[in-house]
């Protein structure tokens, strides 16, 4: 080894060879942390501090679905590494976004589920989103928005905000979904009637209403499969 470089230089190289030979085949989950981390923290030995990630959020999703606040309260964590998390975590929705406007077609209910639990399921705040779609199923460019943000427990959505960008955009079919945040997936009377209000509304302009999905990170309630739509 070369005495003037530090020992994990070494380990880092070995690292990026693996992964540029076989991808995150047999990494552990503290060695994919470890192996992001590099980019981030580029003069430190980051093996300790990607187990201590691993340890306090449980996963590379945990980590990632953090807040700037939870990730900066770890020792040796830095200002610029959360940010870096943060930017990657983005990049991966964007990335879906990108790969479902691609789809043949975005119908399949598998697949809805899927999008919907790795875009929204892990957040803390509930969110609302509407996804356009035009009439083969496919999604339409920057097909999905974020109607509403709210806090722990509720998000105020208006269905003539929903049609208004649904027309716009030449919508022909709508997807809604949204998060909650406790992880019990099922429907409040409040999202019963919203869902209600929602498909009227899409009702009286021509435009169907494929599916409506609460989600959580692990979890998915769909209105369609039980009867509610």
């Amino acid at each position: 080894m070369d005495p003037e470089k530090p020992h994990y230089h070494g380990h880092r190289q070995r690292l990026r060879e693996r992964f540029i030979k076989s991808g995150l085949e047999g990494f552990t989950d503290y060695e994919v942390v470890e192996l992001i981390l590099t980019l981030a923290i580029p003069q430190k030995d980051v093996k300790p501090l990607a187990k201590e990630l691993i340890s306090r959020f449980g996963s590379l999703r945990g980590i990632l679905d953090a807040s700037l606040d939870e990730l900066r309260a770890v020792k040796g964590i830095g200002t610029v590494t959360p940010v870096a998390l943060r930017i990657i975590r983005e990049a991966a929705n964007l990335y879906l976004q990108q790969s479902a406007e691609n789809k043949d077609s975005f119908a399949e209910p598998e697949a809805l589920a899927s999008f919907w639990r790795s875009k929204i399921g892990a957040l803390k705040n509930e969110v609302f989103q509407v996804c356009y779609l035009d009439s083969g199923y496919r999604l339409l460019r920057d097909g999905i928005e974020t109607m509403e943000e709210g806090t722990i427990d509720r998000a105020a959505v208006y269905p003539r905000r929903v049609i208004e960008s649904a027309l716009r955009r030449g919508a022909a079919v709508l997807v809604f979904a949204h998060n909650h945040p406790n992880g019990d997936v099922r429907p409040s009377e409040q999202d019963k009637t919203l869902t209600r209000a929602l498909v009227l509304a899409a009702t009286t302009v021509q435009i169907k209403v494929l599916a409506h999905l609460i989600v959580s990170a692990d979890t998915v309630f769909s209105f369609r499969k039980e009867g509610l739509l």
